[in-house]
């Protein structure tokens, strides 16, 4: 899953990462610090901030490891110990976020989350917060050898073709694939009406086809499902009502319950098995499943939003959506001009 990133950026983000406690199950960068997006010049990339996750096996041990090296990352949480840290982060999308941080004359934001929530989002879809990111080309700085989160890595890439496939028509080019998965993680999530340049998915796919290619390529032309025409960059998939029952039913365990408790009517107690049967000859199938991503994605994104408050303190909070909106109005203006 490692990809080139910018040029010249791996030896920056290993030193980076070197002021953290290396306990880590896995740490990625990923955003428009770490690869190109249209319509910003080669040279804005080292102004942008640096976007990272790590995962942890024990988040209260990490904390108060990282407490003791970088106090002065954490918001007035810090009073309350590495324990009560713990707690905030479990909620909502289960990652703690550090931001507005100067390391190593870069400014930085890093979340922090447990190995088995992250684990659970990447099989299950449970917030699809991270499991988002992960959806999209990421740097990777380090992964241990575990077996369960390897595994869960790809699943959640053969989740994310497998819901796109659904909401796409029988042809399409490689290029509205991947147009399709990097858009599920904003599917349903506020901040892209506020606070978002709405021009964010096509930003992140046009300059980076190549990097989603590697992630892909290899599921593709292993699926039965789909003719994969490399050399053309076409797509035709089996529209069935039999083939979109195959893929609905091979869909992560909450977006299967999402999709059921919309379509099943209350009183009906159906099982889930007979409602995606129902859903796979709906002419609607592909916005019934657009519609479950959202509902998965909506209420993840608010509470997650709603701790920056906590996480990050009231002066990084309104320097943090200020920076937001300012990169919303300039995607506008560019669209505009």
């Amino acid at each position: 899953m490692a990809l080139p990133a910018l040029p010249g950026s791996g030896v920056q983000f290993r030193r980076i990462l070197a002021h953290f406690p290396q306990e880590l199950s896995l740490a990625f960068a990923y955003g428009s610090g770490v690869f190109r997006q249209a319509g910003a010049a080669p040279s804005q990339s080292v102004h942008n901030m640096l976007d990272f996750v790590f995962a942890v096996d024990d988040s209260v041990t990490w904390h108060m490891m990282n407490l003791l090296k970088n106090r002065r990352h954490y918001s007035f949480l810090k009073l309350f110990g590495p324990k009560q840290i713990s707690n905030i982060q479990s909620c909502g999308a289960g990652i703690y976020y550090n931001t507005l941080v100067q390391c190593n004359g870069r400014m930085i934001k890093y979340g922090v989350i447990g190995t088995d929530a992250l684990i659970e989002d990447l099989f299950h879809w449970k917030t699809l917060y991270v499991a988002g990111r992960l959806q999209k080309p990421v740097k990777i700085l380090t992964q241990n050898e575990n077996g369960k989160l390897q595994a869960a890595l790809l699943s959640n890439l053969k989740s994310a073709v497998t819901a796109a496939f659904l909401m796409l028509p029988e042809s399409f080019s490689e290029e509205d694939l991947y147009m399709q998965i990097a858009g599920l993680s904003y599917c349903g999530d506020f901040r892209m009406i506020i606070g978002e340049d709405r021009s964010k998915v096509l930003n992140i796919v046009k300059p980076n086809v190549p990097h989603f290619q590697k992630l892909y390529s290899n599921i593709l032309q292993e699926c039965p499902q789909v003719v994969y025409k490399h050399q053309l960059g076409r797509l035709e998939i089996d529209k069935s009502p039999e083939g979109q029952f195959m893929q609905l039913m091979a869909l992560p365990r909450t977006l299967q319950q999402k999709i059921t408790s919309f379509v099943d009517p209350p009183g009906k107690n159906r099982d889930v098995e007979e409602v995606l049967l129902k859903v796979a000859h709906d002419p609607d199938c592909g916005l019934v499943v657009h519609q479950g991503i959202s509902g998965i994605v909506r209420s993840s994104s608010l509470i997650q939003s709603s701790k920056t408050i906590l996480t990050a303190g009231f002066k990084k909070s309104v320097t943090y959506s200020m920076r937001k909106m300012y990169k919303m109005t300039k995607g506008w203006l560019r669209k505009t001009s």
